[in-house]
């Protein structure tokens, strides 16, 4: 029987022994070492410390009556840290009471080795084990391969629906690319998390969806709406959060913030419902910014790209009323970062 099981990176696994009983450790170390690689430890401490050092062991074979702290103690550190947890521990011992291995497995060990020990049943229990480790480990990484593909997806999809609401409003994709860049990177200078810069990242591109139910006729219009236009024009907000609802979802909620109010202004005026200052969620005051940058510092059909000095500027003179203050402080500190997107994602 080849009971030679390699590690989960092709490499010969790696098995720790744990035995206060130097002679115990012998004999397994001479069953195990043509196979595997194999370290000891001769009571419980030295065992979670060689269990916590990169590399870990791949599977730890773990005596039970030992003193200070027993086996037992042993394999529940090494279940509630998340470093060894998915390490299998094989109890040895020459306990065989039924209550003593139900102890043993309600502690996360996999199985049990009796004393005296047999070569062929320890290399077939280890072998075993590596195995269905190594399983699990694959289908874990399949499965954190097809979730990240799955969210790659979603994200493609609501980055596409973002840019097909930019182009019925003349507007090249690039737009919202440029713009959630912008928003990652304010998101991030304020202090948010990676995690919530990201999701402000893939959310955004989705901020002015309603704008497919506005009719072209207003959309297009090359002149200034009328009041009753303006008032039309305005419910893009609300129906683009309409269309963001459904299930629930981080993601889709998100983008419904920040499609219901990167209209709203600091002080009040803005629209639909009126906010002011920190009643604005935040997401829904950095897109605001982000994105009327951009619209400054891009070339239109009825106007020219504005410098970026100029666009800051602007951008100042609406410091508490159309935008957050702390916001705005910002640009400053963010210009060199918003240069590179611009340079990156320039129109063509």
């Amino acid at each position: 029987m080849n009971s030679n099981v390699a590690s989960s990176d092709g490499q010969r696994a790696t098995i720790l022994v744990v035995d206060d009983t130097v002679q115990n450790i012998d004999v397994l170390t001479g069953m195990l070492d043509s196979c595997y690689k194999v370290k000891a430890a001769i009571n419980g401490l030295r065992a979670l410390e060689i269990a916590r050092t990169a590399p870990a062991p791949d599977l730890i074979l773990l005596d039970i009556m030992m003193p200070n702290i027993d086996g037992l103690e042993v394999c529940r550190r090494l279940k509630t840290d998340t470093r060894t947890r998915n390490i299998p521990v094989i109890f040895i011992t020459a306990m065989n009471e039924a209550e003593d291995e139900a102890r043993g497995f309600e502690a996360g060990a996999v199985d049990y080795i009796t004393k005296p020990f047999r070569a062929l049943t320890v290399l077939a229990r280890v072998s075993t084990h590596l195995a269905l480790a190594n399983q699990n480990k694959e289908l874990e990484r399949q499965v954190r391969e097809r979730t990240a593909e799955l969210r790659e997806t979603r994200i493609d999809v609501i980055r596409c629906l973002g840019k097909a609401a930019e182009f019925k409003d003349d507007n090249t994709g690039l737009h919202v690319v440029r713009m959630s860049h912008y928003a990652r990177i304010l998101a991030l200078e304020v202090g948010m998390t990676e995690t919530e810069a990201d999701l402000i990242f893939d959310a955004a591109p989705m901020h002015d969806v309603g704008k497919i139910g506005i009719p072209d006729s207003i959309l297009k219009k090359p002149g200034k709406l009328s009041s009753d236009e303006w008032l039309v024009m305005q419910k893009h907000v609300e129906i683009g959060a309409e269309i963001l609802s459904g299930r629930p979802s981080e993601l889709l909620d998100m983008a419904r913030t920040m499609a219901l109010t990167h209209h709203e202004r600091w002080d009040g005026s803005g629209y639909p419902k009126g906010l002011a200052g920190e009643d604005i969620p935040l997401p829904g005051r950095i897109l605001a910014l982000a994105d009327v940058f951009d619209a400054l510092c891009s070339a239109r059909s009825y106007k020219r790209a504005w410098p970026v000095e100029d666009a800051i500027r602007k951008i100042r003179l609406g410091s508490g009323t159309h935008f957050d203050p702390r916001l705005v402080d910002l640009l400053d500190k963010v210009r060199d970062q918003f240069n590179a997107v611009r340079m990156q994602y320039q129109e063509l």
